[in-house]
């Protein structure tokens, strides 16, 4: 009997079945989703493939019906950004009167982010980042400083919860198409007293400064 393939690309073993209730596997649908919309935030799935694809998923009955919204996507895919590591649920950040907090490069966005810091530079770089949740919620207690939310087309920030002493910000939001689905949906809620809070786009290079000016 030849071995199957679960819905991570993942060979099982010679007992295990596609037709095995999905219901059994919650955490496999979870997973699945995840690739989805990891797909979609780099640009291998257009928002109607995503919206068509989660349909079926969150309405699977099986693992074969899961196996088969993934089976064209890269491998790299079929992990949490290809990283192997779990995003967690609650990741907290308590700093005083110390170095810079920076999240940059290919870093995993938990589910939330607790902020208690005095005092020192925050900065959240999502260009790079491992986004498997469609939402972030950051709890925010800072005095001081500055907060800075590097975004990218398909991120979209919601400073409605977030209460504002003596504070300045500065919203510039990414130049997208309309089309681009929305992968994360970044909610500030908290309190962020003095220094400033900046969302931005990533900067341009010194290569693409050049071809914006010859064009």
């Amino acid at each position: 009997m030849p071995e199957e393939i679960s819905p991570m690309g993942e060979h099982s073993g010679p007992g295990s079945s596609p037709a095995l209730r999905a219901s059994h596997a919650d955490r496999d649908r979870d997973r699945v989703v995840d690739v989805l919309r990891i797909a979609a935030g780099d640009g291998l799935l257009t928002a109607d493939e995503l919206d068509e694809r989660l349909e079926v998923a969150l309405s699977a009955r099986t693992l074969g019906e899961l196996a088969t919204l993934t089976a064209d996507l890269p491998p790299t895919v079929a992990t949490v950004g290809g990283t192997g590591v779990e995003a967690k649920d609650v990741v907290r950040i308590e700093q005083v009167f110390s170095g810079a907090v920076e999240r940059v490069g290919r870093w995993v966005v938990p589910r939330r982010l607790e902020l208690a810091v005095t005092f020192c530079e925050v900065t959240l770089d999502f260009t790079e980042a491992v986004i498997t949740h469609d939402t972030l919620r950051i709890d925010v207690a800072m005095t001081g400083k500055t907060l800075t939310l590097v975004t990218m087309p398909g991120i979209v920030v919601d400073m409605d919860g977030l209460q504002l002493v003596h504070c300045r910000v500065k919203y510039r939001r990414t130049p997208a198409n309309p089309d681009t689905p929305v992968v994360l949906r970044v909610e500030l809620v908290g309190q962020k007293a003095h220094g400033r809070v900046v969302v931005r786009p990533a900067r341009r290079t010194f290569g693409q400064w050049l071809l914006r000016r010859s064009g």
